[in-house]
């Protein structure tokens, strides 16, 4: 490998992205697991990626379509979920359609070459600039800084959301965190990983690093781990063999979960259980 690649601005910024997305993402990836919101990455995606694409459309930054469209997406789901009387995967798949529609109706009333739009598509972590890097950081300086200075409350809404209230904790205020949150952290990454492939980079290192360990602390910190890597491998397969980078990366975050499961000491547990509950 010709090292000397990583004296070239474009990729230095796109290994400084790759870590602030990888972060990002697997801390917010892990409460949406713990949480058992999984769908929540996709419905969120599937919204920057419309907020993106109108702003395409009507000539305006797709990066602000994305964050509206992103907040507005994740302050629907609250209010249905805890209102409507839906359980919170319920109000994410009528959300998700919802974006869904919207993203094909924006692409198609796209003029022209829709170059732009395929790049949000799939993302381009090579050609980040340096206003993306500044947003990215802040975020995960956002991010990584409200869990740990509020972790007792998110560990308790997460263990039992109902409980957590009654007991006097913002409950409803930390669920609403988590949804803007995640919608924050989708929008901003969505250039570099891509509006439809985000997703994937939120759910598996944190899933990965959930077959791993019991211990919230160390789930965060072991998804923080495999979302650089996903990153920063997905990178190099991309250089090495001409690759599109934010394919790359999902596919690398996928390995990670394949060999994290492999060696789950869970997995091994549930297979000494199951006999004796047999019988």
């Amino acid at each position: 490998m010709d090292w000397t690649i990583f004296q070239h601005q474009y990729m230095q910024n796109a290994l400084l992205a790759g870590f602030c997305a990888g972060v990002t993402c697997a801390v917010v990836g892990v409460l949406v697991v713990t949480m058992h919101l999984s769908l929540l990455g996709v419905c969120i995606a599937h919204a920057a990626f419309a907020g993106a694409l109108m702003g395409v459309w009507l000539h305006f930054d797709p990066l602000l379509g994305a964050v509206v469209f992103s907040l507005f997406s994740a302050a629907l789901v609250g209010p249905l979920a805890d209102r409507g009387e839906l359980s919170p995967d319920s109000s994410i798949g009528i959300i998700f359609s919802l974006m869904l529609g919207l993203a094909f109706l924006f692409l198609g009333l796209t003029p022209g070459s829709r170059t732009e739009a395929l790049n949000l598509f799939w993302g381009s972590i090579l050609t980040v600039t340096r206003q993306d890097l500044v947003f990215l950081l802040a975020t995960a300086a956002l991010v990584v800084g409200l869990v740990v200075l509020f972790y007792k409350e998110i560990q308790a809404v997460i263990c039992h959301r109902q409980v957590a209230l009654a007991v006097g904790i913002p409950a409803t205020l930390v669920f609403y965190g988590l949804l803007f949150a995640t919608g924050v952290t989708i929008a901003v990454s969505m250039r570099s990983i891509g509006g439809l492939l985000i997703y994937s980079l939120i759910l598996n290192p944190a899933a990965a690093a959930f077959q791993l360990t019991y211990s919230l602390k160390r789930m965060l910190a072991l998804a923080a781990l495999f979302g650089v890597l996903s990153c920063w491998v997905g990178l190099a397969a991309s250089y090495l063999w001409d690759l599109p980078a934010g394919a790359s990366i999902v596919i690398s975050s996928a390995v990670v979960f394949g060999f994290a499961t492999l060696c789950s000491p869970k997995r091994k547990v549930k297979q000494w259980v199951k006999p004796r509950t047999a019988n």
